[in-house]
């Protein structure tokens, strides 16, 4: 009979949600759409297909078009300008017939008629810099773009064009269907820009002490546009913002430069023993060996050298690369040019530095091995590097193409340099490096959607920063045990987060129309996925199926559905509360403990306890209580007996109603506690609690995001410890990037204000 009355008090204390809605009936309400937090994205994901699967794979009628490229190029430094004779090849590859073709005029951004400057809405400062002044208001517009001379095919036959902004519509004979290749020529030139005092992702920059020039060339050639099965021709117009959509192809590049100049840029030298001394090709077959140091193709005293000679004479510097979506190159007769060997996989890849004597010597010192650490992380979480090379060029801004890079980080005139100079050229090159794998391999649309170019770059590159602070030790600031990376942390977005929801956007809107986009498209995203690997899923499983998501994806176009699609597909977990929250809203996260009351049990009956015992027949004597410290009941229960002697009763009852073998798997818990936690924020997140006991021990636990499935607002935990719990914090760590701790603790925590500590400091 005793073991009957404990099984039935079990199902009474679990069945207390039912009874208590049987005590009042709430009024009805109207119905409601679902917005659970954890409703599946099928609302916003596509439908899967035969191009892209369920899954998150490419499907088995998945395609993408082919450009590839035959292009005689010449720069004038004289005049400063860029001149070239292109052929283009067009393979379509679409189960669809095309009638016309898009090029990106990209340079066109720059021309007189350029749209860019009238879609920015500016008032007047009225306190500048007169530099600042000048360039906005009184300088006469730089005269940029392209000057298209011809576009014909292959036998010199005009074809009709049609040119809107910074894309070109090409017409063609006859429709293009599955299989067919097309041929046509465009010869186009154009002046390049000073990129320092005009800006830009590419251009020149000037030196007046010595009359030379480093250009960094990149856009540089009529290029053609994505068509995919998503949305057809990707031909949205470049404002200046948004980066680049691009088909893989193959190319062939001869480019003609002053005689002196040294050039490097995407692809194989063909032509390396035209070109090199025979000084320069002993150093190179050097540093083809060399796997701890860079080893100097042409020196600082070389270079210098070069600066005074201005030759009048030309060279031509003949590069092939096979399967790239872009081309971009550097040449100046400024150039100091090292190289060192790295092993990725079964093969050695080169890492290149090209920089002036202005970089020096934090350059020489450390942007190849940063080029090296990057190669091997970054094929640690994704693939192999395919290429042959990766070059890191000294230029006044970060922007990235196929095997190069243009990386700033310059010291004072006589070498100096901060640690903010430092880490910042580091960060670049590590970043721009990291470029290779997202998006110049595995292939997003940074057109529509940045985040899937910078934010998971940014992801990638905090992990690979942590890896070169331990790959290279002596790169560390004295009082540094790891890198300190800006974007990744999660602390580190939470003034972002936590800021005026008026100038936030969700991550997955289109670039160009977002507030704050550094912290858009890089800080957020990179927080999220490092979060997601830290907190959520773990690195196991995380790494597993992020290197998924790339090899899957490598050489191809993916989208934002198949990146959240392929993370859970090899994971096994459920992620769209995550996704939806993070990248689709501009949720925050604040979890925060809201109460915390301590229980005894006893045997006195409590108000509860009487009201069930009537409705339900039950003898109240065959039931425990629990009565809250402090209460009413609680005083009643203590005059019937000690906490002790609750224990006791406890001891009692397992021994009526259980056997000796039973009791040894039964615990005998001294404290009961019922913990409410609360959620101001909107942002679901496994909620990480430290429960410190009197004993001077600590416990964290993770309870899994789904917990807050039934109710977004708060939950309760029922605590049953052989301890004393004594304090209890959520978050401990900062790992959730909650933007307001101040509810994190019980006891709670009385914080200094900013105006107390300056206070205590004086």
């Amino acid at each position: 009979m005793k073991r009957l009355k404990y099984l039935f008090l079990s199902v009474l204390f679990v069945s207390v949600g039912v009874f208590a809605q049987e005590d009042k009936q709430p009024e009805r309400k109207p119905g409601h759409t679902n917005t659970n937090k954890f409703k599946e994205l099928y609302d916003e994901f596509a439908t899967p297909n035969m191009f892209r699967t369920g899954s998150g794979a490419p499907g088995p009628a998945y395609y993408q078009q082919q450009a590839d490229y035959k292009m005689d190029i010449e720069l004038n430094d004289a005049k400063k300008t860029l001149s070239g004779y292109e052929t283009i090849t067009y393979t379509n590859n679409s189960p669809d017939e095309l009638k016309y073709l898009w090029v990106q005029l990209d340079q066109n951004m720059r021309a007189k008629d350029s749209k860019t400057p009238l879609i920015q809405g500016s008032g007047f400062r009225q306190a500048q810099r007169p530099s600042s002044f000048t360039s906005r208001y009184m300088k006469e517009p730089f005269d940029g773009g392209f000057n298209i001379q011809e576009v014909t095919d292959v036998n010199g036959k005009p074809l009709p064009h049609m040119i809107n902004g910074t894309m070109m519509r090409v017409e063609i004979p006859s429709s293009m269907h599955t299989g067919d290749k097309f041929s046509f020529k465009i010869k186009w030139w154009y002046n390049i820009n000073d990129h320092v005092k005009d800006g830009g992702r590419s251009g020149y920059e000037y030196f007046e002490e010595n009359d030379n020039r480093i250009y960094v060339i990149a856009q540089f050639y009529p290029r053609m546009a994505v068509y995919n099965d998503v949305e057809g021709w990707q031909n949205a117009q470049f404002f200046g913002r948004d980066e680049f959509a691009l088909p893989f192809g193959n190319f062939e590049v001869n480019i003609t430069v002053p005689a002196d100049h040294i050039l490097d840029g995407t692809g194989r030298l063909m032509n390396r023993k035209e070109v090199f001394s025979k000084t320069m090709m002993k150093r190179y077959e050097q540093a083809k060996k060399s796997f701890d140091k860079p080893v100097l193709i042409v020196t600082q005293a070389e270079a210098e050298v070069a600066e005074k000679s201005k030759s009048s004479s030309k060279k031509t510097w003949k590069l092939y690369a096979e399967n790239v979506r872009d081309f971009g190159f550097a040449t100046s007769r400024k150039f100091i040019w090292d190289m060192m060997a790295v092993k990725i996989g079964g093969k050695d890849v080169m890492a290149v530095s090209l920089y002036s004597k202005e970089g020096n010597p934090l350059w020489e010192d450390w942007s190849t091995k940063t080029v090296a650490s990057t190669l091997i992380s970054y094929s640690k979480m994704t693939f192999d590097y395919p290429y042959h090379k990766a070059i890191s060029v000294h230029a006044p801004m970060g922007m990235e193409y196929p095997m190069i890079c243009f990386n700033f980080g310059r010291p004072d005139k006589d070498g100096n340099y901060s640690d903010r100079i430092k880490y910042g050229m580091m960060g670049v090159i590590i970043h721009e490096v990291g470029h290779n794998f997202f998006p110049m391999i595995v292939n997003s649309d940074e057109r529509q959607w940045t985040w899937m170019d910078e934010g998971l770059n940014t992801f990638v590159q905090y992990v690979a920063e942590q890896d070169f602070g331990k790959l290279y030790p002596a790169a560390l600031s004295e009082g540094h045990d790891n890198y300190p990376s800006r974007r990744g942390p999660a602390k580190n977005i939470v003034p972002y987060m936590g800021g005026d929801q008026d100038f936030i956007s969700p991550i997955m809107s289109k670039g160009l129309n977002v507030h704050q986009f550094g912290n858009n498209a890089y800080g957020k995203p990179a927080t999220a996925l490092n979060i997601l690997r830290e907190t959520v899923m773990g690195h196991d499983l995380f790494d597993y199926a992020f290197k998924e998501y790339a090899r899957r994806w490598m050489f191809k176009h993916p989208t934002p559905e198949d990146f959240f699609r392929t993370m859970e597909d090899a994971s096994a977990m459920d992620l769209d509360w995550f996704w939806r929250g993070w990248f689709y809203t501009t949720d925050y996260v604040d979890i925060g403990v809201k109460d915390v009351k301590k229980y005894y049990v006893t045997s006195t009956p409590n108000a509860y306890g009487k009201r069930i015992s009537e409705r339900y027949g039950i003898d109240p004597n065959s039931l425990l209580y629990l009565v809250e410290e402090g209460s009413d009941e609680f005083d009643e229960s203590m005059r019937e007996g000690t906490p002790t002697e609750n224990s006791t009763l406890l001891k009692e009852y397992l021994m009526d109603n259980f056997t000796a073998e039973e009791r040894k798997s039964i615990k005998e818990p001294k404290y009961f506690y019922n913990v409410t936690f609360e959620k101001p924020g909107g942002l679901v997140m496994p909620l990480i609690v430290e429960y410190s006991y009197a004993d001077g021990t600590k416990e964290k636990v993770t309870y899994p995001a789904q917990i807050w499935r039934l109710n977004d607002n708060e939950i309760s935990k029922a605590i049953a410890s052989d301890k004393e719990i004594i304090a209890i914090n959520v978050d401990p760590d900062l790992e959730t990037a909650d933007v307001d701790t101040s509810n994190n603790s019980w006891p709670k925590e009385v914080k200094q204000s900013q105006f107390d500590k300056f206070k205590s400091k004086n």
